[in-house]
């Protein structure tokens, strides 16, 4: 399903979002918090926390402040963090999703406006750029770190819809709902996972001029950058 040149794009999109561990935390932290007020504080019976917290670890994000937030959320004094997604359409013909968590909305729909104003773009309707994108359960793992045998095997038998050897990963790809188990299935081989998340993958990339790739990389940077955002995908063949 997901062919190399895709993942080129999650993981330049990934490497720019992640490289402010300030801002990675906050976003753990919040995402943290939402999951607990939308589905209680156990995460044997929350998957969404159980994801939250894998992110949390994944960015080093320390236990003592993972429990911190897990027990704020649990009070009532505690604000709620919504989920907003912004579809824009970049420079030629490129589309954008933006994923956003965020306390207050009013302060996120002008920052998106600014954003425009500044880089570019126009923003969609909903539903005009997300059709051209599906929702998978993403899995990384390091090749030194698996024998691919018989990570295919339980990949595969746990339910994965897709098995790719790059460079240096692997990358199995999952129906959200069978994200966790894959995950479990693999890791009871003693395998480490590098990264378990839910993606945005493109169906199709979309080929622009160079002039539109530099425009669009900077418009990407500019809402990257923004304090709400939580995840940035977009259909761009780099």
């Amino acid at each position: 399903m997901a062919g190399h040149s895709k993942w080129a794009n999650i993981k330049h999109q990934k490497a720019k979002a992640d490289a402010k561990k300030g801002k990675a935390f906050s976003r753990a932290a919040k995402e943290i918090i939402s999951a607990v007020k939308q589905g209680g504080p156990d995460p044997k019976s929350n998957p969404r926390l159980r994801l939250a917290i894998t992110k949390a670890r994944e960015v080093n994000l320390p236990n003592d402040v993972v429990e911190r937030n897990i027990k704020k959320a649990s009070s009532e004094d505690q604000a709620d963090f919504s989920e907003v997604t912004y579809e824009l359409y970049g420079y030629g013909g490129v589309g954008i999703i933006v994923d956003i968590l965020t306390d207050n909305k009013n302060r996120v729909s002008s920052d998106i406006r600014i954003a425009t104003n500044k880089r570019g773009g126009t923003i969609a309707s909903p539903g005009a750029v997300a059709f051209n994108f599906d929702r998978k359960g993403v899995i990384q793992i390091q090749k030194e770190n698996a024998i691919e045998d018989e990570l295919f095997m339980a990949s595969t038998e746990a339910g994965a819809e897709d098995f790719e050897a790059e460079e240096d990963i692997y990358i199995i790809t999952t129906d959200p709902a069978d994200l966790f188990a894959v995950k479990e299935a693999i890791e009871h081989l003693g395998f480490k996972c590098e990264e378990a998340s839910l993606e945005k993958i493109p169906k199709v990339l979309v080929d622009c001029s160079e002039e539109d790739k530099i425009a669009n990389l900077a418009l990407i940077e500019w809402l990257e950058d923004l304090d709400d955002v939580d995840e940035l995908y977009h259909n761009m063949n780099l």
